[in-house]
C-alpha cells in the first residue's frame, strides 16, 4: 500500500474540531495523485498519453473522525483492474495504524481526445500493482434515488470548483450536497455516483430527499439528468 503521513491542520477541521469531510476527500485525492506521480503515471505523463482516470464512484466509511493536531497516515492501493475500470481502496489510520476511515472507489480510464473509455493496458496497471481488498462492507456502485424530495434553489459552477481536468472536482460535488444536511448531522458513510461532468458556468438544480438512514442529494443539470448523486448515512440516534 502506498502511504504518506500528515497531521490534521486547523484549516482541515470543522466547528467540532474534527477533520472535515472535505479534508478527508482531499487527503484521498492527494494520496492517489502522489501515488501516480511516484510510479511515473502522474498528471503530465497521462496528458502526454492523452489519458485520464475519471472517478466513477466513492464509498467512504467513517468510524472515527481524526481531530485537530492528530498524526495520521493516509494510504491507497488498487486491488483490481477490469476492462476500462480500476478499483482502488483508501484508508486513514491513526497513530497506532488503526484504520479510522476506509473507502472504496471505482475509476474509469478515458481517452482525452475522444472522451470515451478505453481498456486498461498491462502497462497502465503494472506500475501500481494490486493488493488485498480492505476489510469493509462494500456497497453497490449505483445509488437508488428515492421518490419525492425537495427541489432547492439552483446555482452555478464557480471557478474555484474546477480542477486540472477543467471540470468540477470530484470532492466538490460532495461539498455541494453536504450543504443541504441539517446542522449537527454526523455522517458515517458517504457514497457518490458520478454520471456526467459539469464545467464552469453549468447550472446545478439540486433535489434533497430524506432517506431512512440519512439523505440523498441529486445534483441535476437543466434537463433534469444527474451530474452526481450523493448519499449520506448519518449516525444512528441513541
Amino acid at each position: 500500500m502506498y502511504t504518506f503521513s500528515s497531521r490534521v491542520r486547523y484549516s482541515e477541521i470543522d466547528a467540532s474540531g474534527n477533520i472535515s469531510l472535505n479534508a478527508i476527500i482531499n487527503y484521498f485525492q492527494d494520496c492517489t495523485t502522489f501515488h501516480s506521480e511516484d510510479v511515473g503515471k502522474g498528471i503530465l505523463r497521462l496528458k502526454e498519453e492523452h489519458k485520464v482516470w475519471m472517478l466513477s464512484s466513492w464509498q467512504i466509511v467513517i468510524e472515527k473522525y481524526p481531530v485537530f493536531g492528530q498524526n495520521i497516515i493516509i494510504g491507497t492501493q488498487p486491488y483490481d483492474f477490469k476492462g476500462m475500470l480500476g478499483f482502488r481502496n483508501f484508508v486513514i489510520m491513526d497513530e497506532n495504524r488503526y484504520p479510522v476511515v476506509k473507502a472504496n472507489s471505482i475509476w474509469c480510464l478515458l481517452d482525452t481526445d475522444t472522451g470515451r473509455p478505453i481498456r486498461v493496458s498491462e502497462e497502465d496497471a503494472a506500475c501500481y500493482g494490486t493488493g488485498e481488498k480492505l476489510d469493509m462492507e462494500y456497497a453497490d456502485r449505483k445509488i437508488a434515488i428515492p421518490a419525492g424530495g425537495k427541489e432547492m434553489e439552483p446555482f452555478f459552477v464557480r471557478p474555484h470548483q474546477i480542477d486540472t481536468n477543467h471540470h468540477v472536482n470530484n470532492g466538490e460535488y460532495v461539498l455541494m450536497a453536504r450543504e443541504y444536511l441539517p446542522e449537527g448531522c454526523v455522517i458515517r458513510q458517504v457514497r457518490a455516483e458520478y454520471k456526467r461532468q459539469a464545467v464552469l458556468g453549468d447550472k446545478m438544480l439540486p433535489t434533497v430527499i430524506r432517506a431512512d438512514n440519512g439523505y440523498v442529494v441529486v445534483l441535476n443539470n437543466e434537463n433534469n439528468s444527474p451530474y452526481a448523486v450523493v448519499e449520506f448515512v448519518q449516525e444512528s440516534e441513541a
